[in-house]
C-alpha cells in the first residue's frame, strides 16, 4: 500500500512537470515560427538565382570564349565586320555561318602575308570567311556548290564544300582545309573551327587585265559604203565629159562642111 501510494505521488509529480513544460515547448516553437516568417529574404539569398533568359548574340565574345581565335577576333574588330555581323544577328533575321581560323591556322601563313593586305582586302577576307546563311552540320551533305560568301559573288569570291563521312572540306582554289570542330550553333547562327585560313583567289592571285577596248567598226563600216558611191559619181562625171567634148567636136565638124 506504501508503494503505491508513492508510485501514485510520483505519477502525480511527473503530469505536473510534463504540464509546466508544454507552455515553454509552445513559447519555443511559436518564437521559431515567427523567425522563420518574418525573416524570409535572408533564407532566400541562399540558393543560387536561376539564369536569366541569354542576352544578343554577340561574334566576337562567342570567338572570345573559345580561347583560339585571336587574331580573327581583332580582324573582325579592325575591319569592322563584328559591328555589321551583330547587327544583322539581332536586328535582322538573317543567318549567318562562320568558319573561324584558329591562331595556329594564321600562324601557317607565310610571313607578312596579313600586312601586305590594305584595309579593303582585309575586309574582304574576313567575309570571305562568312556564309550569308545557316548550314548545320548535316545540311553540309545537300548544301549546293558553289557558295556565296560575303564577300561576294563570282568564281573569284566563292567556295566549295564536300563530304566523306562525317569530314566537311573546303576549298578554295588556293586552300583545301576542313572543319574541326564546332564553335557555337542555335538556329540563326553556327560558328565552324577551321585549321587553315581560307584564302580567296581574287586577293590572292593576279586580277585578270581589263578587257581591251572594241575595235569602232561603225566609222570604218560608214566609210567603205561611201566608198562605192565615190566611185559612181565619179564614173559619172568621166562619162559626161567625154560625152560633153564629142558633141563638141561633132558640131565643130559639121560647122567645117558647111562653111565649104
Amino acid at each position: 500500500m506504501h508503494q503505491a501510494l508513492v508510485g501514485s505521488s510520483n505519477t502525480s509529480h511527473f503530469i505536473q512537470k510534463q504540464t509546466k513544460m508544454v507552455p515553454q515547448f509552445l513559447f519555443s516553437f511559436s518564437f521559431i515560427l515567427s523567425f522563420l516568417l518574418y525573416c524570409p529574404p535572408t533564407l532566400a539569398q541562399s540558393p543560387a538565382a536561376a539564369p536569366g533568359p541569354a542576352g544578343p548574340a554577340n561574334v566576337t565574345k562567342i570567338l572570345e570564349k573559345g580561347g583560339q581565335f585571336s587574331v580573327f577576333t581583332r580582324l573582325l574588330k579592325a575591319t569592322r565586320e563584328d559591328v555589321t555581323l551583330n547587327g544583322q544577328l539581332n536586328n535582322t533575321n538573317n543567318a549567318i555561318t562562320i568558319f573561324a581560323p584558329s591562331d595556329s591556322a594564321f600562324s601557317s601563313l607565310k610571313p607578312g602575308t596579313l600586312n601586305s593586305l590594305n584595309d579593303q582586302e582585309k575586309a574582304e577576307l574576313v567575309q570571305f570567311h562568312i556564309i550569308p546563311q545557316y548550314l548545320s552540320s548535316s545540311q553540309f551533305q545537300t548544301v549546293s556548290n558553289p557558295l556565296t560568301t560575303q564577300a561576294g559573288s563570282g568564281g573569284r569570291l566563292e567556295l566549295n564544300v564536300t563530304t566523306a563521312g562525317n569530314s566537311v572540306n573546303i576549298t578554295t582554289g588556293l586552300t583545301n582545309t576542313s572543319v574541326s570542330g564546332t564553335i557555337y550553333t542555335d538556329n540563326q547562327l553556327a560558328v565552324y573551327q577551321v585549321d587553315k585560313v581560307l584564302l580567296p583567289v581574287d586577293i590572292f592571285t593576279p586580277k585578270p587585265p581589263p578587257p581591251a577596248p572594241a575595235p569602232e567598226k561603225t566609222k570604218k563600216g560608214s566609210k567603205s559604203a561611201e566608198s562605192p558611191d565615190t566611185a559612181v559619181d565619179n564614173s559619172g562625171a568621166v562619162t559626161l565629159n567625154v560625152l560633153d567634148n564629142a558633141v563638141f567636136f561633132g558640131v565643130g565638124i559639121v560647122a567645117v562642111i558647111f562653111s565649104l
